[in-house]
């Protein structure tokens, strides 16, 4: 259906629909659960104090065939080692390309 624009408007259809949507909110069940304290329980917020929680993480020592890369600073396998500086420290294959 076309729809012209440009013709004036009704004033009365614009504030019926107001009125019956005001009154349709008003109707709406409050059946919506606003614990906002409930939902917030779920989710952890980041920098979070977490001094008092336990970790369950197990620390490995560096392998003998692992070294640590002095660009990127991680542990890697001694396969990715690309080469090794004038002062002999080594480069991973990733930092070196």
């Amino acid at each position: 259906m076309a729809q012209d624009y440009d013709s004036p408007r009704e004033k009365d259809e614009d504030e019926a629909s107001i009125e019956e949507l005001g009154k349709k909110s008003q109707e709406a069940p409050a059946d919506i659960d606003d614990d906002e304290n409930a939902i917030a329980e779920d989710y952890e917020l980041p920098g979070a104090d977490l001094s008092n929680e336990d970790s369950s993480v197990t620390v490995i020592p560096m392998q003998g065939d692992e070294f640590i890369c002095s660009v990127c600073f991680l542990v890697k396998h001694r396969s990715q080692l690309a080469y090794m500086t004038k002062d002999g420290q080594p480069v991973c294959k990733e930092c070196a390309a």
